[in-house]
């Protein structure tokens, strides 16, 4: 349900009224209502029954929209300032730590979630770093809640794998080499089928592999690389997994080979530096060339503050290209299906929870500023003369 910040009163029924609605999943309302209540979506259309109890919001001028997802982030995990003792997204002990829970170190007091607030993003997956071959389970993560051991969604848990650079360069006792790093996760997955064949019990690591290896979770394979995309998806064939490749900076040059591996991407920050070996040869045509081979596609920023400029990224991806319906969808729909949330995010309607953001103009405009934010129903932000 609604919430009245000043007074913090609960409001039963709240009617978003006059506003261009854009439902993602069907039709755009010019003029349309989004009626909000229990903390789903009741209605969403041009022609929407008003209870007589319910609070009117005008909407005018504005865009209502589902509140924006982003597919990959360390939020609640980085920890802001990244200084020792605040920083437990990457557990560099072990280079293959299946059994760690991103949740296990997740902070929902960070500072990070008011500034995604901010941007219209209402849930992220956050996930350990990039540092380990296996990293460990990451969730979705919605930006509020009522109560903040509720912003946690039990049950969305994928699995971080890495390849290239990062576990190369930062794991304690990882290999030296690409060639390497493949050695050891090939060993852990063929244990891993081992333990689930022959009905083990007892080890964590081995039963988080073997729920990857039997097809019961997703490996969210963080590669750049060209050459790491492709191992990503040999890797992925040799052992029926179900997975999506991570940045993807080098997507474009394999796009090819990811659409016919039936990948999903998740895709940015585009406005990253050239400051990494794996970003030598990005591009921010990277999403319009993987759209046209016929890649799946979703949108991140890959920290933790800097979630709240997820539409920025999308916004990139439509000048260089890429339709406008499909970064919306990207941002929305599309990640709400990689994450296996869109039953109840990532479009306007009936019955899903009432995750929506208010825009001032486009929200792929740089110029449109978030104004509200609503999460599960309740009003989560408001923009009143500035940021609050």
């Amino acid at each position: 349900m609604a919430m009245n910040q000043k007074t913090r009163e609960r409001i039963p029924c709240l009617a978003l009224v006059g506003g261009r609605v854009i439902t993602v999943s069907g039709d755009t309302f010019e003029g349309g209502t989004v009626l909000i209540g229990e903390g789903k979506i009741q209605a969403v259309g041009e022609s929407v029954t008003i209870p007589a109890e319910a609070e009117w919001v005008d909407v005018s001028g504005k865009v209502v929209m589902p509140g924006l997802i982003d597919a990959h982030s360390h939020i609640g995990l980085l920890g802001e300032p990244s200084v020792a003792g605040n920083v437990n997204h990457n557990e560099m002990s072990s280079p293959i730590t299946p059994e760690v829970r991103g949740v296990d170190s997740f902070n929902p007091f960070d500072g990070a979630f008011s500034d995604a607030l901010s941007g219209g993003v209402t849930a992220a997956w956050t996930q350990p770093g990039s540092a380990n071959i296996v990293g460990g389970t990451g969730f979705v993560a919605k930006m509020w809640a009522d109560r903040p051991d509720r912003m946690a969604l039990p049950g969305t848990e994928q699995l971080a794998l890495a390849l290239g650079e990062n576990p190369v360069t930062f794991s304690s006792g990882a290999p030296m080499t690409r060639m390497g790093s493949v050695m050891l996760l090939r060993k852990a997955l063929r244990a891993a089928r081992a333990y689930a064949d022959s009905g083990g019990v007892g080890d964590l690591g081995l039963e988080e592999l073997a729920r990857l290896v039997t097809g019961q979770t997703v490996a969210r394979i963080h590669a750049l690389r060209a050459d790491d995309i492709l191992t990503a998806i040999r890797i992925a064939e040799e052992f029926s997994l179900t997975f999506t490749i991570e940045t993807a900076v080098e997507g474009y040059r394999v796009a090819r080979e990811i659409a016919e591996a039936q990948a999903p991407c998740v895709l940015g920050p585009f406005t990253a530096p050239r400051s990494k070996l794996e970003y030598q040869h990005s591009t921010p045509r990277n999403a319009a060339l993987l759209h046209e081979a016929g890649v799946t596609l979703a949108f991140q920023c890959a920290g933790a503050s800097e979630t709240q400029w997820l539409s920025v990224q999308a916004g990139v991806a439509v000048r260089e290209g890429l339709p406008e319906d499909v970064a919306l969808r990207g941002l929305t729909l599309t990640a709400a299906e990689l994450l296996g949330v869109s039953d109840r995010m990532g479009s306007l309607e009936v019955g899903k929870d009432a995750d929506i953001a208010v825009f001032s103009g486009h929200p792929l405009d740089t110029r449109s500023a978030c104004e509200r934010v609503f999460v599960d129903g309740w009003e989560a932000y408001r923009r009143e003369g500035g940021r609050e």
